[in-house]
């Protein structure tokens, strides 16, 4: 290192590390991305770079990817804000060290509120060692008092840091601040250090990777503020020099202070460590002692075997299955499946439903373990869409779980594994073009009625190129100034980091602790701590995401089947239901389908008339084909047309018939286009896998361009035409809107079949657990209630003298007991204004003996006026008092 720190003999500039820079993951502080950041450095020839944001390591994976690609050396570091201390740059130098930090930022964030960091100097000196440590000079620091040689508050807190850390882990910043002092003050500052023999480092202190990003610098500035641009200020930048340099610049600036330069070198050869020595191990708990994970997930398939292939499974399956064993053993991935079937297998234990979806419906090995539904005889998934030796990462299993219960599921896992060994994944909330606008439009100085009139005519679907014609059809004048630098800055702001939100059931497992591997924060819900990477981070670095996922669905089936029997006496669950019934497929076809999982909004009842769905795969396709995806690609109408038999069915060769003749050759799933740049254009499954990531990723980071020639060449290579290679890749780019995987409908179609069969063969039921379920679906209790009626269903009153708090089944007649369609009872949580404890009270008193009148409903319940008026004028006390007007008369 000390030779690259001495390149700059014959008469070139030195070489320089930056090693304080502030990224957008600094939340409303910094104004570049990491890779954005990373990208400049290398541009201008430095030879490493440290992204130092504020108490948090939330950008770091994604500044390392960006190095790693870009072949330049990348320092991990983290900016501590101390309490009552002056504020330190941090650098690991090893992998203990790193552990230490990720600890340390853990320790400040968990005794603080969400997105709030407590450290103390006493925190950094518990966790300093193996640490690179850089005081920063506070902003109100009096060089020239230091100059005149009096004690200056600085040098007092030099001297308790000097106190505190190892000789050879602190130095001193020194930064320009162009406010025409600079050389006098870096001065005092290379006397402050030379006295008290630490050494000093140049620094940027850097908030974006080029000058042109300093207005944008300043609006985050007035939105992390709170105020606007022409009242701020101070607070706003004096210029646009908090840019990266080329070492050029810097030698000229630290002209005379060479050995701060050099300093930069000492402390990047110091910090050996890089994030690629992160190794993560999966827990151990789901395996008994005396066997191997191996072994012990094969024990379970086995056992599996015999439940889902009682007549014995079809020497494909059987093929694939050892393909998925093998691979699995090879790969080390069997503690993953383990520790799904573990949190699935208590899931059932307490009889909350629980179903696997995604990727995981691409397996055989899920099938055997009850993780998924899917039967792989009889539906033909894509096995690289789930697992991929080329990939070298775990496959990502969804498992979603009752709505209404899934907080059992997650606190089974922090009571299993404990909070210091699991927590929920991060996501990256970030700016969308009607966020973006409206913060950008305050900071401007736009009035409210402005802002609202702009943000109306935005949608959350909008790209950055619509915002222009939105607001010209708002109103506004898109040539204006105004509205120029609004729509400029907006669009610069786009998919910035606003803050860490936790993932909506991402839990990450380890077999030691987390906080070792990345800093631990509490999340806004209680008892929820969230880890400070997201999805994409954690695939980076291989970390173990088990998707715990709430279904309101699978709560309002539940509560069909727990209603059915209790009504009829049976023991009737999922797998009980008769596949194929074709009555239910009739029920689809006519678009009878309110309140049915994923086929009842205007848009797949719309659908349902035209594609008259009459098997299972026919739910997987329609599921899937009223999608942006499918739609933006104009596949829908091509395969309406061939499916009606309007247009013929072709197919340009053998290879493509076998991918998409089950689509009548229209790719309609992800893995279908996988499936063609393997067999038509001769990609490998793994390359054909990042064409899928990058399907989904293009519309916020681009990248999908790079493989339209390599599909066109690779098609022509195999005799298929440059049109039909053209077709196949504008449907690609159709899929970046939101394409569906084919295991994922998969696995959501045996929910749309049972909410379906539900629906036709006891609507009463199907009826009462949609409401007892809400808030869910598209539909309101209203209209929930007047489709059962259409269906037959004779539906009764709110009663204040039967009702429970949730909707019940009634017999039609006194002697009817279980037999025939049973009544519809509404519960007294549809009546407006009552709470929840009141009828708690209700209920009690009407246990202790029935109500004789309103007065001793009043009186035994503890209802208050409100209470009483709430039932009156839902009729709910009719029985007592008469008529409902009665009703209220007697409140009154």
């Amino acid at each position: 290192m000390n030779r690259l720190a001495n390149r700059g003999g014959s008469g070139r500039p030195p070489a320089y590390a930056e090693l304080q820079v502030t990224s957008n993951f600094s939340f409303l502080t910094g104004a570049s991305h990491p890779h954005e950041l990373v990208a400049a450095a290398q541009a201008l020839g430095l030879a490493a770079i440290a992204v130092t944001d504020r108490n948090t390591l939330a950008g770091v994976v994604r500044a390392h990817v960006a190095a790693k690609e870009a072949g330049l050396r990348f320092v991990v570091g983290a900016r501590l804000d101390l309490e009552d201390a002056p504020s330190l740059l941090c650098y690991p130098t090893d992998r203990a060290a790193y552990g230490r930090l990720s600890r340390l930022l853990s320790a400040g964030q968990m005794r603080a509120q969400k997105g709030q960091c407590r450290l103390t100097l006493a925190d950094v000196v518990q966790h300093a060692e193996g640490q690179q440590l850089v005081a920063l000079p506070p902003s109100g620091w009096n060089w020239r008092e230091a100059a005149s040689g009096s004690p200056s508050m600085l040098e007092r807190e030099l001297s308790r840091f000097i106190d505190a850390f190892d000789q050879g882990q602190l130095s001193l910043a020194a930064s320009h601040l162009y406010q025409g002092d600079d050389k006098a003050r870096i001065a005092a500052l290379d006397t402050l250090a030379h006295r008290n023999r630490i050494p000093l480092v140049a620094t940027g202190d850097v908030l974006f990777h080029a000058p042109h990003r300093r207005p944008l610098a300043d609006v985050v500035t007035c939105i992390r503020e709170g105020v606007v641009i022409g009242e701020a200020g101070r607070r706003l930048l004096a210029n646009a020099e908090r840019h990266l340099k080329p070492a050029a610049d810097m030698a000229r600036l630290f002209r005379g202070f060479e050995h701060a330069l050099a300093r930069t070198f000492e402390i990047v050869s110091a910090c050996r460590f890089s994030l690629d020595e992160l190794r993560y191990e999966y827990p151990d708990e789901p395996i008994p002692p005396g066997t191997t994970a191996q072994a012990h997930l094969e024990a379970l398939v086995r056992d599996g075997i015999a439940q889902r292939f009682p007549d014995g499974m079809p020497e494909k399956v059987r093929g694939d299955l050892e393909r998925e064993l093998g691979l699995i053993g090879t790969l080390g991935y069997a503690h993953y499946f383990l520790t799904v079937h573990d949190i699935v297998i208590f899931a059932r234990s307490r009889g909350i439903l629980a179903q696997g979806r995604g990727s995981a419906a691409n397996s055989v090995v899920c099938y055997c373990l009850g993780i998924t539904a899917v039967n792989p005889a009889e539906i033909n998934l894509l096995f690289e869409r789930f697992i991929s030796a080329e990939r070298r990462e775990p496959p990502d299993i969804d498992v979603d779980f009752e709505h209404e219960r899934r907080e059992e599921v997650i606190q089974y896992i922090y009571r299993k594994y404990g909070r210091q060994r699991a927590a929920l994944a991060a996501t990256v909330i970030c700016y969308r073009p009607r966020s973006a606008v409206r913060d950008v439009g305050k900071a401007l100085g736009l009035s409210l009625d402005q802002l609202d009139q702009v943000t109306r005519a935005l949608g959350w679907w909008d790209e950055a190129a619509d915002i222009g014609q939105r607001l010209r059809e708002a109103g506004f004048d898109p040539e204006s100034a105004l509205i120029r630098r609004l729509l400029a800055l907006s669009r610069e702001l786009l998919d910035f980091p606003r803050h860490l939100s936790q993932h909506v059931g991402g839990f990450v497992i380890a077999r030691g602790l987390l906080e070792r591997m990345v800093p631990v924060e509490n999340a806004a819900m209680a008892d929820r701590t969230v880890i400070q990477w997201d999805k994409d981070d954690l695939d980076a670095m291989g970390l173990l995401k088990v998707d715990c996922l709430a279904l309101g669905m699978l709560s309002a089936i539940r509560r069909a089947l727990n209603m059915i029997n209790g009504f009829r006496g049976t023991a009737l669950v999922m797998q009980d239901i008769p596949p194929e019934d074709p009555a239910v497929y009739a029920m689809c076809q006519r678009a009878d389908t309110v309140g049915v999982f994923q086929i009842e909004s205007r848009a797949q009842q719309s659908m349902l008339p035209r594609l008259r769905p009459a098997c299972f795969y026919d739910l997987v396709i329609e599921v899937a084909i009223v999608r942006p995806g499918p739609i933006q690609g104009g596949m829908v109408h091509p395969y309406l047309k061939r499916r009606q038999g309007l247009e013929e069915v072709t197919y340009p060769s053998d290879a493509v018939k076998s991918v998409l003749e089950r689509t009548l050759g229209v790719p309609i799933f992800q893995e279908q286009v996988m499936q063609l740049a393997i067999v038509a254009a001769g990609f490998s499954p793994g390359e054909a896998d990042q064409l899928r990531r990058s399907m989904a990723a293009w519309r916020r980071k681009g990248g999908l361009e790079k493989f339209e020639q390599r599909l066109i060449d690779g098609m022509g290579a195999r005799g298929l035409s440059e049109a039909f290679a053209r077709q196949i890749f504008q449907q690609i780019l159709g899929f970046g809107e939101y394409g569906f995987p084919e295991s994922h409908s998969a696995s959501f179609s045996l929910l749309v079949y049972v909410s379906a069969w539900l629906k036709c063969y006891e609507p009463a039921a199907f009826c009462a657990a949609l409401i007892n379920a809400q808030p869910m679906g598209f539909y309101a209790p209203a209209q929930l209630v007047a489709d059962a009626r259409r269906h037959g269903v004779e539906v009764r009153n709110v009663d204040v003298t039967v009702s429970a708090w949730d909707c019940t089944l009634e017999p039609t007649h006194p002697d009817a007991g279980g037999e025939g369609q049973p009544a519809l009872r509404l519960g007294l949580r549809l009546i407006a204004g009552l709470k929840e404890a009141s009828v708690e009270r209700i209920l009690a008193a009407r246990a202790d003996k029935p109500f004789a009148h309103v007065a001793d409903l009043a009186h035994r319940a503890q209802l208050d006026r409100r209470d009483l008026t709430a039932l009156a004028a839902a009729g709910a006390l009719a029985p007592l008092a008469g008529h409902r007007h009665a009703a209220v008369w007697d409140v009154a």
